[in-house]
């Protein structure tokens, strides 16, 4: 499979700035004077130029989705995170039957989930197909020493990315809250950071999902290594993704891609959607005007990818897991912004 990604990337066009326009009018109409709801105003402004129309205020966020890519990293093998093997089958399990922290908020904010097995260490029937059916491997390779995927499964994983967006948006989404379900997840996320940005290992990392010295030593060499090997394929996109990423790390760039090509703002969660949101924005650089930043993590590589991409986090909760949390955590924030300008009109 070969995926044209500069014909990709000239698909995307800039949000609506005439809606900004129409938006901000609006905005200053209810009191009179400008910047009198702040970021709520920015969150408004910007949603509106998401949806463009002719009219002068936008509907309110009626159909919010979460996607969630599951994953598993050979790299979780060097004991570079308090998850370990198997944590990522119980997660996708337990939000599959409501008791996992994201299905209890998304459900609480009447946003339906879709999870991806894109890559789980797990049998073949573990969850149900409608899960499963796009599974591109068990696990990655450990990207210190391997590549993470085999030729040709980061196009095809990239290919299930955009697929997912496709089937979302045609289902009538307006907005979708993108997350990742996956142990030692932010390694690869720091290694495509850091390869990114020029950060090096030190740097680019924090205590993830809560290491200890003696882990974070670990997971500080194995990010050096990896980077000697993302560092060579920096100008192929897709082929960093095949070394350095994962198949959840393709899926998501895909899916960003897609939807911003689609013209449909995502919501995006952790260091992990951010990693894959560089590498869409080295695809096309107009693509991070559809995305939102739900929160930011305490992982550097977290706060200096959001700065790489213009995008400030809704919140800053401190919030270490990923699984949609942040996002869903923004939901009501963006919903109520956009209110401001659907639901709120001026006195005569």
């Amino acid at each position: 499979m070969t995926i044209d990604l500069d014909s990709l990337a000239a698909q995307v066009e800039r949000p609506d700035d005439d809606a900004r326009g129409r938006v901000r009018e609006h905005l200053g109409a209810l009191t009179g004077a400008p910047n009198s709801y702040g970021r709520l105003e920015d969150l408004a402004i910007w949603f509106a130029s998401t949806q463009g129309g002719k009219a002068g205020t936008i509907a309110p966020i009626a159909a919010p989705r979460v996607v969630l890519f599951a994953a598993d990293h050979g790299i979780a093998a060097h004991d570079v995170s308090v998850r370990h093997a198997g944590w990522t089958a119980r997660e996708v399990r337990a939000t599959l039957d409501g008791g996992s922290p994201t299905a209890t908020f998304a459900a609480a904010l009447d946003a339906p989930i879709r999870i991806v097995d894109i890559a789980v260490d797990a049998e073949p029937d573990a969850f149900p197909e409608h899960v499963s059916r796009d599974r591109i491997r068990r696990a990655s390779a450990a990207i210190d020493t391997a590549d993470a995927l085999a030729p040709g499964e980061a196009e095809r994983a990239f290919q299930v990315g955009m697929d997912t967006a496709d089937a979302e948006i045609d289902s009538g989404a307006d907005v979708l809250l993108l997350g990742s379900v996956g142990a030692a997840a932010t390694t690869p996320a720091a290694v495509l950071i850091g390869a990114l940005t020029g950060m090096d290992a030190a740097a680019v990392i924090g205590r993830g999902s809560g290491i200890d010295d003696a882990t974070w030593i670990r997971k500080c060499a194995a990010i050096r290594d990896s980077l000697r090997r993302a560092r060579p394929v920096l100008g192929d996109p897709m082929r960093l993704l095949g070394v350095s990423g994962g198949a959840d790390f393709a899926a998501m760039t895909g899916f960003l891609l897609r939807c911003s090509i689609r013209r449909t703002p995502v919501l995006l969660d952790d260091v992990s959607t951010a990693a894959a949101a560089l590498v869409a924005q080295r695809i096309s650089y107009r693509a991070p005007d559809w995305w939102l930043a739900g929160h930011v993590t305490p992982e550097p590589g977290h706060v200096k990818s959001l700065d790489r991409l213009a995008l400030e986090p809704v919140l800053d909760y401190r919030v270490r897991g990923g699984e949609g949390l942040g996002a869903l955590l923004a939901l009501p924030v963006l919903r109520a912004a956009v209110d401001l300008v659907a639901r709120v009109h001026p006195t005569p």
